[in-house]
């Protein structure tokens, strides 16, 4: 028979402490890309093109939707978040929270906008494009 885990008064202490830092971070995160949407939204849409990942017709419009999947991830609930990124969770050991809802994003909305030719590249290539430019403009 299993031994079942009960942890003890500081061990659960710890536990919350590091859950509610994670929290904090996402949070701060999230706020940082409020006050950059604009300029996020340009550099994503930018460099996606420019590395070949995703084949459009209309550049501004790639970057009006991201603008837009910007604003959305400002305004959303938890919930919402979670529910988008869940099948992209993996791609990394510790997602940056935006970088994985505007991947989720392009490639469960994106791909179908009229638009987007094709999306090219692996889940992890498309991740860590979008992260670079997120790590340049958000602090």
């Amino acid at each position: 028979m299993g031994k079942v885990f009960r942890p003890s008064n500081r061990e659960s202490s710890i536990l919350s402490k590091i859950e509610s830092s994670k929290e904090h971070a996402r949070r701060r995160t999230i706020l940082s890309a409020r006050e950059h949407v604009e300029t996020l939204g340009g550099a994503i849409a930018s460099k996606l093109v420019e590395h070949q990942l995703v084949e459009t017709t209309n550049k501004n419009s790639l970057e009006e939707q991201i603008v837009k999947c910007l604003e959305t991830l400002c305004h959303a609930d938890d919930f919402d978040i979670d529910y988008l990124v869940s099948p992209y969770r993996q791609v990394v050991q510790q997602p940056n929270v935006v970088s994985l809802y505007v991947t989720a994003f392009l490639l469960e909305k994106l791909i179908n906008h009229k638009s987007v030719v094709d999306i090219f590249g692996s889940d992890f290539e498309i991740y860590g494009c979008i992260n670079q430019q997120v790590n340049k403009i958000l602090p």
